[in-house]
């Protein structure tokens, strides 16, 4: 089992652990700060409750005494107000006779007051005052002492609890509950900075991707939530969908583009190289024309007979470079698709016959036995002059190469059908086409035997122009190598019904 590996840094990094530490942090301060604040304030805040109860007391009691209260009911009260504050009252008529008190502990109080025994004011303010008290061991205590409307001496005393060892209580009790507070906010932060983290790593993920121009993925939007992020993660799924068709309509024109450069270099590499041929080819009939007519000129033969000759060069040469531009010209239109095929339905069987009919006496000449034995009716869908073009330069080109093989001096048509199309076959007996010339014969101005006279050496276009249209039709075409002559082929469409 392969165990992944944790990139720390990069964890400390994420938003979802900085969610978690500042939660656990919160936490954390706010326990810290109520534990000060119960260590510096607490004191003073318990002191003043105690003084706020007993200055309400003293002002209380001096209300009942300016009242027709009988002395029942007016004790019955100042009872009720001890219990109910936790006091105890003292109080002296004019002639310093005690008429009420509380508990025997209130005189200990009075006595060490009249005394003068150790003690703090902590507020005087008219014909009252309150005092801090701390003897010994003893509970410390604050009193006032104050004079009521009627002359009567108040003395009201309450006690103060050891606040130094409530507050280390408190404290504690704060820290024990502040240790259970952040296990529990560290759950509650893990459980929630997840879900507030996961719309922004998605949101992270996706912008990643974007910037790697992968627009797959998009923002799994919330339609109950109404949050900034689910119109951020909206706003991105619409630029993600915009970018998108932009680039691949930026790629679209580029590719486009590339074609249009790629086709414009290729015509220019073919125009170069028609250049090339045509001055390369024009060259022999060009000297030789040249060469006779000077010799006209110069009447170096005075004969009618030689003259005669002189001229009939001049023509033949000048027919076959007609011949040679013209079949050039129609290359060239093919090849630069400016040529328009013009597809109709026609008989190729007798298309076939025809072109045989018009060989009858090359065929005569050389001994050539034509075999064709298809009688009925082959209709093929194509431009009835291209295919007219293709048939006639293999048949031409198998006259040219047809040589006696074991007694056998043929050429031999023949048609299959194959899917949508029907493929013509043209064998001659003869030689093999050597293996290395077999993809050259297919160029322009290519002539396997360099050594034929020019009367039958042609012009070297044909079987490029074959290549030519059917390219143009994407149809296959070829030639075959067998042990006693050569086979060309190619494919021609049917009619789609």
């Amino acid at each position: 089992m392969k165990i992944k590996k944790i990139d720390f840094k990069k964890s400390k990094q994420s938003i979802q652990f900085r969610l978690f530490v500042a939660m656990c942090v919160s936490t954390m301060l706010a326990i810290l700060l109520t534990i000060i604040v119960n260590t510096l304030i607490s004191e003073k805040v318990y002191i003043y409750s105690k003084i706020k109860t007993i200055l309400d007391t003293s002002k209380t009691i001096n209300e009942y005494y300016n009242t027709t209260y009988t002395s029942d009911d007016l004790n019955k009260e100042l009872r009720n107000i001890e219990t109910k504050n936790s006091v105890t009252i003292l109080i002296k008529n004019n002639e310093d006779e005690t008429i009420y008190y509380g508990n025997k502990e209130i005189y200990e109080a009075v006595e060490n007051e009249a005394k003068n025994f150790a003690h703090t004011t902590i507020l005087k303010k008219g014909n009252t005052e309150i005092k801090s008290v701390q003897r010994g061991n003893s509970i410390p205590y604050i009193i006032l002492i104050s004079t009521l409307d009627n002359g009567y001496k108040l003395y009201i005393k309450v006690p103060i609890s050891p606040l130094q060892e409530n507050v280390k209580i408190t404290n504690r009790t704060l820290a024990i509950v502040g240790i259970i507070m952040i296990l529990i906010s560290a759950l509650v932060a893990t459980f929630f900075s997840k879900k507030l983290a996961e719309p922004i790593i998605q949101l992270n993920r996706i912008t990643k991707k974007m910037a790697g121009l992968d627009f797959s993925e998009k923002y799994s939007i919330n339609p109950n939530n109404n949050s900034e992020l689910n119109e951020i993660g909206h706003n991105i799924n619409v630029m993600s969908t915009q970018l998108e068709t932009t680039i691949n309509t930026l790629r679209e024109n580029n590719d486009e583009l590339e074609r249009d450069i790629e086709e414009k270099l290729k015509i220019d590499e073919m125009r170069k190289q028609f250049i090339s041929d045509v001055s390369h080819e024009l060259k022999t009939p060009i000297a030789l024309i040249q060469g006779y007519s000077e010799g006209l000129i110069d009447n170096v033969n005075e004969d009618e007979e030689s003259r005669k000759f002189y001229a009939e060069v001049i023509q033949d040469e000048a027919i076959k470079m007609d011949t040679m531009v013209k079949k050039l010209l129609e290359l060239m239109k093919i090849e630069y698709k400016e040529r328009k095929f013009n597809d109709t339905e026609f008989d190729l069987s007798k298309m076939i016959n025809d072109e045989i009919k018009r060989e009858t006496v090359r065929l005569k000449d050389k001994n050539i036995e034509v075999e064709f034995t298809e009688k009925k009716p082959i209709k093929v869908f194509a431009d009835e002059d291209c295919i007219e073009q293709v048939i006639n330069n293999f048949f031409t080109n198998a006259i040219k190469h047809c040589e006696e093989v074991k007694s056998e001096k043929k050429i031999i048509f023949r048609t299959e059908k194959k899917d949508n199309k029907i493929r013509l076959f043209v064998y001659n007996t003869g030689k093999k086409i050597p293996k290395e010339n077999i993809k050259k014969i297919w160029g322009r101005f290519y002539k396997e035997d360099t050594s034929r006279n020019r009367e039958d050496g042609g012009t070297g276009i044909g079987l490029a122009l074959v290549k030519a249209i059917m390219n143009n039709y994407e149809n296959e075409y070829g030639v075959k190598n067998y042990e006693n002559g050569v086979e060309f082929y190619c494919d021609i469409n049917l009619k789609s019904i």
